[in-house]
């Protein structure tokens, strides 16, 4: 028996429980409609919110930083690797979100895994959200802090737990998502700040999915509850609204410094491009200055659930444009998927370890870029499959 055979058996496994993963191929650039495997498709699934991911502000802004700056930056932050254009996006991000300071990081994962394990260690405690993201999990577990989680946007819960467990420890930090990814519901923050100043623990949120959706112009969450000053650290991504890629860490002056000095991938990996940086800017710059492709993103949204509501299916607790369409066991997510496929909508299903068993879904991602027309050729596909895998 061959040392690997064991990872073909729970290859085959997944297969036989409809929860093997076929990673379809992209040949076009990002929009509302894309080419998937040679295939024209209606995008049902990219997390390109806004639409800038191939916005003509964007692609000029890279390929004139690749002409003034080169490509890769070939060398981390803290030696030789931080440009003018790091420097000048990490302003402009913090005075977008209205904050002391700002850094960034190759990604919304890594910018987790830096900042964790920077602020709590083996003698402290993490209070967790039940259903926080993978990359916060995996950031907890490398701080080797004590990680305890709470009941899914349960501020009682929280509470009880904090009461319970916080004499043992040093110090504390609260981690919640801001936009939870699978389910499309919204962090109680005011409720949870409340907590955190009444028993003074250190307040995260990853506002990765919130980022150029919540809040004004695509503020976050911070900003849509009113919050500024008050949640200490404000994670985020720029891959998903922001159409390009890397991470963001906002907040206190203070704890951003410290990041520079101890977050492991900004002192252990290279930096984000050039053109990726100069992208970011000119996606700063375009939401800075106009709301109006957020109020699409939204009115699309509202138009999408509720016309899907209307054909009887279930979208689950959503409060924002990530639209789940919930369907329960994994081989028919799987199932479903291929049948919109083949009437030329590309949306992937998604079931468990992403999501609990029993819960696998659709998930729908709504952009700004889609036309109703689009969103009505996409309706039409929901509700020709759906009535004939007896789902509505």
């Amino acid at each position: 028996m061959s040392k690997t055979d064991w990872i073909q058996q729970e290859m085959d496994g997944l297969k036989s429980q409809g929860l093997y993963n076929h990673i379809r191929t992209i040949g076009s650039p990002q929009g509302a409609w894309l080419t998937v495997d040679g295939k024209k498709v209606l995008n049902f699934c990219s997390n390109n919110y806004l639409g800038l991911a191939n916005h003509p502000a964007l692609t000029a802004a890279a390929k004139k930083a690749m002409d003034e700056m080169g490509v890769g930056p070939a060398a981390v932050r803290s030696i030789a690797g931080t440009m003018t254009l790091h420097v000048e996006l990490e302003k402009r991000l913090a005075q977008f979100k209205g904050v002391e300071a700002a850094i960034t990081f190759q990604s919304g994962f890594t910018a987790n895994l830096a900042t964790v394990p920077a602020l709590v260690g083996k003698e402290d405690v993490i209070f967790s959200d039940r259903l926080n993201h993978a990359s916060i999990i995996d950031g907890c577990r490398l701080s080797g802090a004590k990680i305890i989680a709470y009941e899914h946007n349960d501020v009682k819960s929280l509470e009880e737990q904090i009461k319970a467990n916080l004499k043992d420890f040093r110090r504390a930090l609260i981690i919640t998502d801001g936009v939870f990814s699978m389910d499309g519901d919204i962090a109680p923050l005011p409720d949870i700040y409340a907590v955190a100043k009444k028993y003074d623990i250190l307040l995260m949120v990853d506002d990765a999915h919130g980022e150029g959706v919540l809040g004004k112009g695509g503020r976050g969450i911070v900003d849509h509850f009113g919050l500024h000053g008050k949640v200490d650290v404000e994670v985020g991504t720029m891959s998903k609204a922001f159409g390009v890629v890397g991470g963001i860490v906002a907040g206190k002056a203070v704890i951003i410094e410290w990041l520079r000095q101890r977050g492991r991938p900004f002192l252990f990996s290279s930096a984000v491009t050039a053109p990726d940086a100069a992208a970011c800017l000119a996606a700063v710059d375009l939401l800075k200055d106009s709301t109006q492709l957020v109020d699409k993103l939204w009115d699309n949204a509202k138009y999408f659930k509720s016309e899907m509501k209307r054909l009887g299916f279930n979208t689950g607790v959503s409060e924002t444009p990530i639209t789940p369409v919930m369907l329960g066991e994994a081989p028919l997510a799987q199932q479903f998927s291929r049948e919109l496929f083949e009437a030329g909508v590309f949306a992937m299903s998604i079931g468990y370890p992403t999501v609990p068993q029993g819960k696998a879904r659709i998930r729908v991602m709504i952009s700004a870029a889609h036309s109703k027309d689009d969103l009505d050729k996409g309706l039409e596909a929901f509700k020709s499959v759906g009535e004939n895998l007896g789902v509505i």
